[in-house]
């Protein structure tokens, strides 16, 4: 569906009466452009917009099926970019994805967005409450969008810093935790986010670097900025993975000490039965010719040797750290 259709001139909205046809036939001024703002197109309706502005066949494909990797491609005086969107959700750890995908050429912009996260509709009010993005033309929405879809990345990646920190220090915690499940959890949003931002690098610092020519000279410092926050993601990103590699080890040597702790007081309990059980067994055994068995006192001997023996081994277990 169309979410929302306008005509801008000069950094300013001029009209929006939602037929993008007309619209594109009267942008004739320099700079004036037409942004057609899309929500999960059907296929007729994206290639209605395809007919009226010319989009690629084969972009117009990328950009209904979805789940395509983030990259910038250009078809003639057409450029064609898709991004990943990311929002995540608290209570299940869990990272969620959308798309967006760009059609960006000369008097148009065609924004095609999948998924619920990272609703364009805001920024679009933002841009044309400032007018300075826009003066810039399509490129400067272009750079309002990426720049609205690496903040977010920012955000995901700020929460997944929250949940490796916990998990740190649940791991050197003294209580027993199973962190295993959740740290391979983490690990898999953690790539990805990484699949959302490490292929969007190269188009950004090319953009940057003037080597996309619908991004204007003047618009160029601020793809930098964007490149900059995009290499502080994955830094981060890669970073997570290293401490929650080093958490998941850390967990595993702990499980394998808490393993030995066990064993060594099982043993030490075993040691103060295994006296009493050897004194027991001797005499108990049906022999007519043994030391003390015609002993008045060897009942109550017995008992206190087996009593002696296992207070001995507990002073000594429990001195050694065993129990």
């Amino acid at each position: 569906m169309i979410v929302d259709c306008a005509l801008y001139r000069d950094g300013a909205r001029v009209d929006s009466d939602g037929d993008y046809g007309a619209l594109h036939a009267r942008a004739s001024d320099p700079g004036d452009f037409v942004w057609v703002g899309l929500h999960e197109p059907s296929e007729d309706e994206l290639a209605d917009v395809a007919r009226v502005f010319g989009l690629h066949q084969l972009a117009v494909e990328d950009a209904v099926k979805a789940h395509q990797r983030p990259k910038l491609e250009r078809y003639d005086d057409m450029m064609f970019m898709v991004l990943k969107t990311l929002w995540y959700v608290d209570e299940h750890d869990a990272v969620e994805t959308g798309e967006i995908a760009m059609f960006v050429g000369s008097g148009f912009v065609v924004s095609v967005r999948h998924g619920r996260g990272n609703e364009l509709h805001s920024a679009r009010q933002q841009l044309e409450s400032s007018g300075r993005v826009l003066g810039h033309g399509p490129g400067g929405v272009l750079y309002a969008v990426i720049d609205r879809v690496v903040d977010e990345y920012l955000d995901v990646v700020d929460e997944l810093v929250v949940d490796v920190d916990e998990i740190e220090t649940s791991v050197f915690s003294d209580d027993r935790t199973n962190d295993s499940a959740r740290i391979y959890v983490l690990k898999r949003e953690l790539a990805e986010v990484r699949r959302a931002v490490l292929p969007l690098r190269e188009p950004v610092a090319r953009m940057a670097s003037g080597g996309v020519e619908t991004v204007p000279e003047d618009a160029r410092p601020f793809f930098r900025d964007v490149a900059d926050h995009l290499a502080r993601a994955a830094e981060t990103v890669d970073s997570l993975d290293g401490l929650l590699s080093t958490a998941f080890d850390a967990h595993l040597a702990q499980i394998s000490v808490q393993q030995n702790s066990d064993m060594r007081k099982i043993s030490a309990w075993v040691g103060l039965v295994a006296p009493p059980t050897l004194i027991a067994g001797i005499y108990g055994m049906n022999f007519d010719h043994m030391p003390e068995l015609g002993w008045s006192l060897g009942y109550p001997f017995a008992l206190l040797l087996m009593f002696g023996i296992s207070g001995f081994l507990w002073v000594l277990f429990k001195r050694s750290g065993w129990l």
